[in-house]
């Protein structure tokens, strides 16, 4: 695993934390307690700083990155995903803050100053522009983003199951190494 130090901001990784040989982990990132970062994942805290909270899953090639002040000023964007968060296989994470228990899907991109709340699930290939909230509850789709509907409780629950698969699953990859 390449978990690297930028001028003076090392990654502080929390018990269980298991981050693959193939990804890289880089600076102002604090990432919490059973989450997991997997292949080919790039996370840059360079310009700001990078929170990830506990049980929170970023899957294979996916991109987290925040936003400087020289190009969003005052002081730039950090980029925060909370406890029981699912980031999909592709995903783009660009200076957003994702509350928690959320699913976002394969392949989206959300952008700058974003803000998901608490129990939303974001559809594969979905592009959520710059400055929206997307409000608790709902599922969203499409370029650009909209919401279609409230969450069922079944999808709801998959949340919580998501988080803790990948605990688990996580901890079988630890185990094996």
């Amino acid at each position: 695993m390449a978990v690297r130090k930028y001028l003076e901001s090392s990654p502080s990784l929390a018990e269980g934390v298991y981050i693959d040989e193939s990804a890289v982990v880089i600076g102002r990132v604090t990432i919490g307690k059973d989450s997991s970062v997997w292949p080919l994942s790039a996370i840059r805290g360079d310009v700001q700083a990078i929170s990830i909270g506990e049980r929170t899953n970023i899957q294979d090639g996916s991109i987290l990155h925040v936003t400087s002040p020289e190009s969003y000023g005052p002081d730039g964007l950090e980029l925060t995903i909370g406890n029981d968060v699912t980031v999909g296989h592709r995903a783009v994470l660009h200076g957003c803050s994702i509350c928690g228990r959320a699913l976002i899907g394969m392949g989206a991109i959300i952008m700058d100053g974003v803000v998901i709340e608490t129990d939303v699930i974001v559809g594969a290939g979905s592009v959520v522009s710059p400055g929206k909230t997307l409000e608790s509850g709902g599922l969203y789709l499409g370029s650009p983003v909209r919401r279609v509907r409230d969450l069922k409780p079944e999808e709801l629950d998959f949340l919580v199951y998501s988080s803790a698969h990948y605990v688990k699953l996580k901890n079988l990859h630890q185990n094996d190494l």
